[in-house]
């Protein structure tokens, strides 16, 4: 893990301060416990109620949750870096459904109602694709960009049909390919196209313009068509398949640089797009 400076570790919550840390190898935000039930349950010794409740976990079943909780070295109220516990978004969404306090209650209503969606997207997928649009439409992405994002969730996920009936397995394998492809095609693996975007846990085709989420879409399109023709047996011959499909995309991206003049691969993100749209309504 890397260090972060102080700015980029600390998150304001209803004017407490809370300390986190960001594991660019995981890809996930670590939080300080005791600072979250600061923060929620305006004790005055948080670290007297952390024990508490780690014992009531432990005693209720809970082993899991606590175990996830990992020691880490953070800035101190004194200046110093001293060891406190932290965990993830997803362990602490759950100790904060543990916290009895009116102030966690509006993030259990929040928990409730997204497991509720959840289950309802289950039941019926096409409200998943609804509320996907309307929150698209609400982050201010044209509507031009949004049929080209639902277009290209289609095409992964005929992508990834087509590696599981190859063999190859979700997770760890998928990504490797992606890699291959992203590679290719970017000439950076994912994690250097996303830190090119200066993006964290943010999706990558989330903060790509037209252009490139265009590109990436042949790239996985021709990934798949080639993979269906070929009929790859192996993890090896499936990589090789990836590049292939990759350096497709690869190719007619430095023909559209070369005649634009221009590079399509753009560290611009959502955030500075909205910042742009911002400054030109105020001009």
């Amino acid at each position: 893990m890397k260090k972060q400076s102080k700015n980029k570790a600390i998150a304001i919550f209803e004017g407490k301060e809370i300390r986190r840390f960001w594991d660019e190898e995981k890809e996930l935000w670590y939080f300080a416990v005791v600072d979250v039930i600061a923060a929620l349950t305006n004790s005055n010794n948080p670290q007297v109620y952390w024990r508490v409740l780690k014992k009531r976990l432990i005693d209720e079943g809970s082993n899991e949750t606590v175990t996830k909780c990992n020691g880490l070295k953070m800035l101190a109220p004194d200046g110093k870096m001293r060891l406190t516990d932290t965990a993830d978004t997803e362990t602490i969404l759950r100790l904060i459904q543990s916290i009895p306090s009116p102030n966690a209650e509006p993030f259990k209503l929040w928990l409730a109602r997204v497991g509720y969606e959840r289950l309802e997207e289950t039941a019926d997928p096409e409200l998943a694709i609804n509320r996907a649009l309307k929150t698209y439409l609400q982050k201010g992405y044209s509507q031009e960009w949004i049929n080209q994002r639902l277009k290209s969730i289609e095409i992964r996920k005929a992508l990834t049909d087509e590696w599981e009936n190859r063999g190859v397995k979700e997770g760890l394998e998928f990504a490797i390919l992606t890699d291959e492809i992203t590679q290719a095609w970017v000439g950076m693996t994912t994690k250097e196209y996303k830190k090119f975007k200066s993006l964290k846990k943010e999706n990558l085709r989330d903060n790509m313009t037209n252009l490139e989420l265009v590109l990436n879409m042949l790239a996985e399109t021709a990934t798949t068509e080639i993979s269906q023709k070929r009929e790859p047996n192996s993890f090896e011959e499936n990589k090789t398949v990836a590049r292939d499909g990759g350096t497709i995309a690869g190719d007619a991206r430095k023909d559209i640089e070369s005649k634009t003049g221009k590079s399509v691969i753009t560290s611009r993100n959502t955030k500075s797009f909205q910042k742009k749209v911002r400054i030109n309504l105020l001009n």
